[in-house]
């Protein structure tokens, strides 16, 4: 029996390391239902041949739910990141590389990221006149159905020993536009930007280079930022809510 390591302790949930196993447990006002939506997502793009882990189980532990998948021996991209400065536009690039890939990869189980969204913006708090150009334009955007993972950030790659890169948490997993993806992993650049104090244009070079290695026009990904922000408003965190209002109000609408 190995010794039980704490990888993440908060509220509502607790992520540990434990006999080559990763064990996510929720708390108890987790819906059970989002729990096996979470394990459903993880098998689903198991399914596609894509590298993450295997999910094993889920289950109850001290009377709350568990998702328990196997355990990626390595180092995250982040990491790599921070920890080998002289090699930060290297590992940028691979970032976006291996956002690209994924993005080529179908999984018809996982939910469609428009009505997703749609959800997202009618329960962010926002007034109605905001909510009904937001519809309005999300409702223009071509649907697609590549894989998008919704949370792509370096932490979220773990690189192993063989330098094979692994996606890891799948809980905002959907199948829709790649460039709604790309528009999260900017917010994402932006709402963590002190992880990154030597790179502060961090954002607008990752953008950059996803739209000249996926030829995909700037102007369209940043229509998708607007609705992203919205949608990242549902989860209130009051330290984010200025800079996402920006991103929703900057926007002009047709």
């Amino acid at each position: 029996m190995s010794e039980r390591k704490i990888i993440v302790e908060r509220p509502n949930k607790t992520i540990y390391l434990e006999d080559g196993r990763v064990y996510k447990v929720m708390g108890n006002e987790y819906p059970v239902s989002d729990v096996f939506n979470e394990a459903l997502n993880l098998a689903a793009v198991g399914e596609t041949g894509l590298k993450v882990p295997r999910i094993v189980e889920v289950r109850q532990i001290e009377g709350k739910w568990a998702i328990v998948w196997e355990y990626i021996e390595g180092t995250t991209l982040l990491d790599r990141m921070r920890n080998e400065p002289d090699r930060f536009d290297e590992f940028l690039e691979r970032f976006v590389d291996i956002q690209l890939e994924m993005h080529k990869y179908n999984a018809p189980r996982l939910p469609v990221l428009i009505e997703k969204m749609h959800r997202k913006i009618r329960d962010g708090g926002l007034d109605a006149t905001n909510r009904y150009e937001l519809h309005t334009r999300l409702d223009s955007m071509p649907r697609h159905t590549k894989l998008c993972h919704g949370d792509f950030i370096p932490s979220n790659i773990v690189i192993t020993g063989n330098d094979e890169a692994y996606i890891i948490d799948w809980s905002h997993a959907t199948q829709g536009n790649a460039s709604a993806d790309a528009a999260q992993t900017w917010l994402m650049f932006n709402l963590y930007r002190d992880l990154f104090p030597e790179n502060p244009d961090i954002p607008d070079r990752y953008l950059e280079l996803f739209c000249a290695k996926s030829d995909t026009a700037l102007q369209y990904v940043e229509k998708w930022i607007a609705i992203a922000a919205a949608s990242q408003l549902v989860k209130k965190k009051a330290e984010e809510r200025d800079f996402l209002l920006r991103q929703v109000n900057i926007v002009e609408y047709e």
